[in-house]
């Protein structure tokens, strides 16, 4: 049984927009069982609230109660379910259980405007639940909340804490048994059999437990908050995940928290527990996109996917060290080498000759170009971008996985873009026939105004270089004579011809 067990109304608090009659049919509309008006040391009387179940037409069976929200003298505010009289403000919490023992009393948005409760509090709470979501909350805010319950395992609601229109019955209130009064609705909460209603889905990641969090109802509107938790499990993780966590800051203060061009928000790290929070998406990947929609929408998507990267460049942010990208690079080729000749593959002195020609170029950019050089995105492919939908249905893009970013030649990320889309498109010709190069690239340059000479000669160059990372891989798979892998490997020296007679 779902009920919205925190909402404030025009007729009862200063504070509130919206009439009770609406927050009722709002509640119902998601899918809710009932309501309690919460309402500043104010409780309803039964024949109100007979009157306004009237006025909203729903069922009888749809559950509508009034607690009250009383400021207390001992932890600030807190929610009273069975009080059969408005509370004074500043009634000590002793006194509320005196007169009225029967009675559940629920902590209100404990953790608003960035407090911390102590930890004896929440080890053992003076009240019987704690409220852990609540529209009064930042995100953040929601998200601490929820590692607490986890680490503490106290009993616990959600409130939406409405005080306007739209948003209510966002963070409901799941109770194990049916309830028909308050009576029964305090003696859930005093029992604690209720939670917040959310789904957590684990999901797999490389020395990572990663956790999406779903919370609230869906309704008509879809308005959920989503996050992602990734926890590391070794230091050598924690250290990537912190990095790209840090990236993703700046970016989103660089203009990525809104409009067309977006990241997953950046949330909360904690370094004691190796935590990572962010913005869960809602949307698919780009290479889910063009397999499904029409080519018409597939353009747009690549389009907007070029805009993206171009905005990222234009920041020309350098936010990591410049000397980076050479150290890095003079590391991984031999390791893709290596991949060949430690089992004798026929093809590892073509991949010797691709590997050397490759150093030399990348590093005469080091030497002479890295004035040049801006913060990127480092694995930019179809699989790292989403394309999300609003609510207003308006749709924007997102990139994730900033674990790669580093200073490097803007031509890197184009070049990765080009030869990942080859790839991960492989087995599907017609895609790549529908969807050339050149869209991608004449995007890019126009959303860039224009780009330096050369930058084409660099974008094959590191076309060439994502063909041997992912021909090292197809190597280490076990798919070293695949088809695929040839046509990595021919494509890489072909591109290289052209780079290195030109350079």
């Amino acid at each position: 049984m779902l009920i919205e067990m925190h909402a404030h109304t025009a007729e009862h608090s200063p504070c509130s927009t919206i009439a009770a009659v609406e927050l009722i049919r709002q509640v119902f509309a998601k899918g809710l069982q009932g309501i309690v008006f919460t309402d500043h040391h104010y409780r309803w009387p039964d024949e109100e609230l007979l009157s306004v179940r009237r006025e909203a037409q729903v069922p009888e069976h749809f559950l509508i109660l009034s607690g009250q929200e009383v400021r207390t003298s001992d932890i600030g505010d807190v929610l009273v379910y069975g009080a059969y009289r408005s509370l004074d403000r500043g009634t000590p919490l002793a006194a509320i259980r005196a007169e009225f023992p029967t009675a559940a009393l629920v902590w209100a948005h404990p953790y608003r405007n960035g407090r911390i409760p102590k930890e004896a509090l929440l080890a053992a709470p003076p009240v019987d639940c704690i409220e852990l979501f609540n529209s009064n909350q930042t995100m953040r805010e929601n998200s601490k909340a929820l590692q607490e319950w986890h680490r503490h395992k106290f009993a616990a609601i959600g409130g939406t804490d409405t005080h306007g229109d739209g948003y209510a019955g966002m963070y409901p209130t799941q109770f194990d048994h049916p309830v028909t009064g308050m009576a029964e609705l305090a003696a859930e909460l005093k029992a604690g059999r209720c939670r917040p209603f959310l789904k957590e889905i684990p999901h797999s990641g490389a020395n990572t437990l990663v956790t999406e969090v779903v919370i609230g109802t869906k309704g008509e509107d879809e308005v959920r908050e989503r996050i992602i938790i990734r926890k590391m499990t070794d230091e050598r993780a924690w250290k990537a995940a912190d990095r790209a966590f840090r990236i993703m800051t700046e970016l989103a203060a660089h203009g990525f928290d809104g409009g067309c061009y977006r990241i997953p928000r950046p949330i909360d790290i904690d370094a004691s527990t190796k935590t990572v929070i962010e913005e869960s998406l809602r949307g698919k990947t780009l290479y889910d996109r063009l397999r499904a929609d029409p080519v018409n929408d597939g353009e747009r998507w690549l389009v907007m996917a070029a805009g993206w990267l171009a905005k990222l460049h234009d920041c020309r942010l350098r936010l990591t060290s410049p000397d980076e990208f050479i150290t890095r690079e003079e590391r991984r080729l031999p390791r893709y080498l290596e991949r060949f000749t430690a089992i004798g593959h026929r093809f590892s002195d073509r991949v010797a000759v691709i590997v050397d020609l490759i150093r030399e170029e990348e590093r005469r950019l080091s030497r002479e170009e890295s004035g040049s050089f801006i913060q990127g995105h480092g694995d930019f492919h179809l699989k790292n971008i989403f394309v999300c939908q609003e609510r207003s249905s308006r749709s924007y893009l997102a990139a994730i996985d900033f674990a790669g970013s580093s200073v490097i030649p803007p031509a890197f990320d184009v070049g990765c873009f080009l030869a990942q889309f080859a790839n991960q498109f492989h087995d599907f010709p017609e895609l790549r026939s529908a969807y050339p190069d050149e869209l991608f690239l004449d995007a890019y340059r126009d959303a860039t105004g224009g780009v330096a000479d050369g930058f084409i000669r660099q974008v094959g160059l590191f076309r060439a270089r994502i063909n041997l990372s992912i021909a090292a891989y197809l190597i280490k798979v076990g798919l070293g004579e695949s088809e695929n892998l040839q046509r990595l490997l021919l494509e890489s020296e072909q591109l290289l011809c052209g780079a290195h007679s030109s350079s």
